[in-house]
This record gives C-alpha cells, structure tokens and sequence, in this order.
C-alpha cells in the first residue's frame, strides 16, 4: 500500500482485527511532500517513507509500531547554507482505553506517564498525523553545517564600547582575583 496523505491511511479502531495485525505504508507524493515541508519549515523534504503496523495491544488496547526514514534539508543556523540530514528512527505509539490517572489539576504537581508512547484511544488511529509528529519530533533543531563556526559578534551605538561575553561574566574578575591572593598566601 503505497499513498500520499489520504483516508486511507486513518484506520478506524472498530474495523482493526485483533487477531492479527494491520500493515501500512505510506510514501507521500511531491504535492504533500512540499505541505509537510512547509509545515515544518524546511527548506525540502524528500525520500519519505513510513511503514509498519498497527496491532492489539491487550484485550482494548492498541499498538503501532513504524519505522520513518526521511532526508530532510535545513538552512545551517550560522551560515544559512543548506544541512543535509538522513533521520532513520523507530515510531511506537499505544493507544489505551484507560489512561493512567495522572492527578487531577489541583494538584501542584503533575506526574509524567511511565509510558511516554501512550495516547488516549479514539475511535480512528491517524497514521498521516503520526508520521507528521515523529517527522517534526526528529529533525535536527539547531542544524549546522560541516566546518561552521559561531563567533562572537558585538554590537552597540556608534561611539560607545561594545559588551563582550567576558564583559558579562562579573565572577570571573573575582574568581581571578581570589585565585591571586589565595596564590600570594600561600608564599
């Protein structure tokens, strides 16, 4: 099953057979593709493929379990040259009928799931929607391109000095001058 981002890839969970799992394939076409990658603000998108299958997980519960490759292309965040990046990773998601109860809001702190692969089950298992989270879950946030260095950049009013990282560091002037009296003890 080869598509682009379509019903056909939103399984409803009462038509899923528990005894056996469900497979699915998507490679989107050019036209999702260049949406996606708009979505999620890259420069292009391409090779996307996300296949797996969805399969009972326990009595009511549900699993999908994928695998995502992608080749995505960033701008480098110092020098705006195009980043490369092949992401190949594994996708799980459960889908629970009974969530575990967290708490409720008035609690001051909120416990985090053991599973954080867990969602609440719904009627319909959107496979478009996951591939789409994983993507932008994985791309590289900071992208940098080979031999890209960040320097310090300094700016001010004409005529005035500019304040320097250093300059920003009250402590270490003090911490130089308490390694020179502690040095001047010790003689």
């Amino acid at each position: 099953m080869s598509s682009s981002a379509s019903s056909e890839n939103i399984f409803r969970v009462a038509d899923l057979r528990q005894n056996r799992p469900t497979p699915f394939e998507l490679r989107p076409d050019a036209k999702t593709l260049s949406a996606l990658a708009d979505a999620l603000e890259l420069t292009s998108l391409r090779k996307v493929t996300f296949s797996g299958e969805i399969r009972a997980y326990g009595k009511s519960d549900w699993e999908l379990v994928g695998k995502l490759g992608a080749t995505v292309v960033q701008p480098c965040v110092v020098t705006l040259e195009p980043v490369t990046t092949r992401i190949d990773v594994p996708v799980e998601r459960r889908f629970l009928a009974q969530m575990p109860d967290l708490g409720n809001e008035e609690d001051e702190e909120i416990e985090m799931p053991e599973d954080e692969n867990a969602e609440p089950l719904e009627t319909h298992i959107d496979v478009n929607a996951i591939l789409h989270e994983a993507l932008a879950l994985n791309i590289p946030q900071f992208p940098r391109a080979e031999d890209a260095e960040l320097k310090e950049a300094v700016f001010t009013e004409s005529g005035k000095k500019a304040m320097t990282d250093e300059d920003a560091r009250p402590f270490a002037g003090l911490a130089a001058l308490r390694d020179q009296l502690g040095s001047k003890d010790d003689e």
